[in-house]
């Protein structure tokens, strides 16, 4: 399941969505966010699915790829459905024992689920569209108008980045740990939830000394370049918008305005 994981991780390539500005990509998600959140309607998500559709399609990352990155959610999501079906109060069509299925509950349970799913298909696309120095570059242009009130951009871009870059790499290391301590005879999947979680100790000890030791590798590999943050700092590829940028902000932009106006009439 670990491997199963998707945000995070980048994947070359040449496709529009590849080759889009990444404050354009950000913006754009932020834009798809709003938008998601302010519709309401189990129908109106019909055309959410369809811009999905459509954006996964430009991005060339293979579907069944992205349906991967469902699988360490699908708890999450089970339980958000369970959790609506049963406390969403309307017209009962089932009930099993205390507790009744009502029509709005199947809506709901839906609704939420279908919004969690997109949420994190678009979110994942970002990432594998964007190598992390871009995303940082993107980020720190992004928050550089706050750098005149003493905002740190650069040094929240660049642990930002780290963060989604290591991510990968810590679960590689964690599926490695588990292998090894499953060898050593460690049983992570039986037992209750009690002894499952001290069965996860021997897995958590060594993860986190790992982690620590990275991040005092990375910070001493840093020092010795001389990295001072953003002080001096130039850059050898300098952000530039396209014509293709525009477009994709604009159309984004006007699902957003869509969706405030659906909301605002509804």
């Amino acid at each position: 399941m670990l491997k199963d994981i998707t945000i995070g991780q980048y994947i070359p390539g040449e496709s529009i969505v590849h080759r889009l500005d990444p404050r354009t990509k950000i913006l754009a998600v932020l834009f798809y966010m709003t938008g998601l959140f302010l519709l309401d309607r189990l129908e109106t998500y019909v055309g959410v699915a369809i811009l999905t559709l459509v954006l996964i399609l430009l991005s060339q990352i293979p579907v069944s790829y992205l349906l991967k990155g469902l699988k360490p959610i699908l708890i999450i999501l089970v339980f958000t459905f369970v959790l609506h079906l049963f406390l969403t109060p309307g017209t009962e069509v089932l009930r099993i024992g205390p507790l009744k299925i009502t029509i709005e509950g199947i809506r709901q349970g839906v609704f939420m689920s279908l919004r969690l799913i997109f949420l994190i298909l678009v979110t994942s696309l970002l990432t594998l569209t964007t190598s992390p120095i871009s995303l940082t570059d993107g980020l720190e242009s992004l928050m550089g108008p706050g750098k005149r009130i003493g905002l740190p951009a650069h040094e929240l871009a660049m642990m930002m980045s780290i963060a989604l870059r290591f991510i990968p790499t810590l679960l590689e290391e964690t599926d490695k740990i588990m292998k090894a301590q499953m060898a050593r005879g460690a049983d992570f999947e039986s037992g209750n939830l009690w002894q499952r979680a001290k069965n996860m100790v021997p897995l958590l000890v060594p993860l986190f000394v790992g982690a620590f030791r990275r991040a005092d590798e990375l910070a001493m590999a840093m020092e010795a370049r001389c990295y001072r943050g953003s002080q001096g700092r130039t850059k050898m590829k300098q952000l530039v918008m396209a014509l293709r940028d525009y477009v994709a902000l604009l159309l984004m932009f006007g699902f957003m305005v869509l969706a405030i106006v659906y909301r605002v009439i509804t």
